[in-house]
């Protein structure tokens, strides 16, 4: 991802500090290949949209929140448009009372302070005054609260066919009964392991798709209206309204949020 791969590199262990941050920016939308290490990572941005992707599902990272991804998780990552974002990275023994699964959090301006202090540490000094520094971001991680953002995958390889077609495309208007077809799995099947494997109904959860698509959009700068129609809603109002039940304000509002 250029400036913006957060490379571990020699680092991608246990070894040496407790915690440690990379930053990175760049102008233009670069991706980095799915790859795991052995220490938990932490993304954020200060500025613009990451869109980071697990065997687990997808989450969308706006400015205002971050996601943990805990040890030995395979991931991959790509930018919305200009990008300025941090990555810590926390040793496999430090993690032990961190959660266990990938998660969104929303970042406090505590956690973006310790953070950005830690980015300015050299390499191979680890001393107190960094330890406390380096507790307080662990603490952060601990207690943050979790905000809906994550998009989960099901297991069951043609229900994760159907998943990832819906968020390549998530205005594909076909219904459950087309898309199991597609698939060759009965319908019933379908909306049963749906269910079962990501906790959403079938519904909810390709709108689920929809939303996390247009936090992408309103990144790039498109009208709400443009994006109620270019997602399949029937009005802008009927778009703005799930966006408020779900994010608890409108995308309007929520974009100010993505600015730096």
């Amino acid at each position: 991802m250029g400036d913006l791969k957060f490379d571990v590199n020699a680092r991608d262990s246990s070894n040496g500090p407790a915690v440690f941050v990379a930053v990175g920016h760049g102008e233009e939308e670069l991706a980095t290949e799915p790859h795991q290490h052995a220490r938990g990572q932490l993304f954020g941005s200060l500025r613009g949209l990451l869109n980071v992707e697990l065997d687990e599902g997808v989450w969308i990272v706006p400015a205002i929140h971050a996601v943990w991804i805990p040890p030995h998780h395979r991931h991959g990552g790509r930018t919305n448009g200009p990008f300025h974002g941090w990555s810590a990275y926390v040793a496999e023994s430090a993690c032990d009372n961190l959660p266990r699964h990938p998660c969104a959090v929303r970042t406090s301006g505590l956690l973006r302070e310790a953070v950005l202090r830690a980015s300015q540490w050299p390499s191979g000094v680890f001393d107190k005054q960094m330890q406390h520094v380096a507790e307080v971001i662990l603490d952060e991680i601990r207690t943050l609260p979790v905000e809906p953002l994550g998009l989960p995958f099901p297991r069951e390889p043609r229900l994760q066919r159907i998943a990832r077609a819906l968020v390549a495309n998530p205005a594909d208007d076909r219904d459950l009964e087309r898309w199991a077809a597609w698939a060759s799995v009965s319908s019933r099947t379908l909306s049963r392991r749906f269910v079962a494997e990501t906790g959403f109904h079938f519904t909810a959860w390709r709108q689920r798709a929809k939303l996390m698509r247009s936090l992408e959009m309103l990144a790039a700068g498109m009208p709400v209206t443009a994006i109620a129609l270019d997602l399949g809603y029937s009005t802008a109002s009927a778009y703005i309204a799930l966006f408020r039940r779900t994010f608890a304000e409108t995308p309007a509002a929520y974009r100010l949020r993505l600015q730096p």
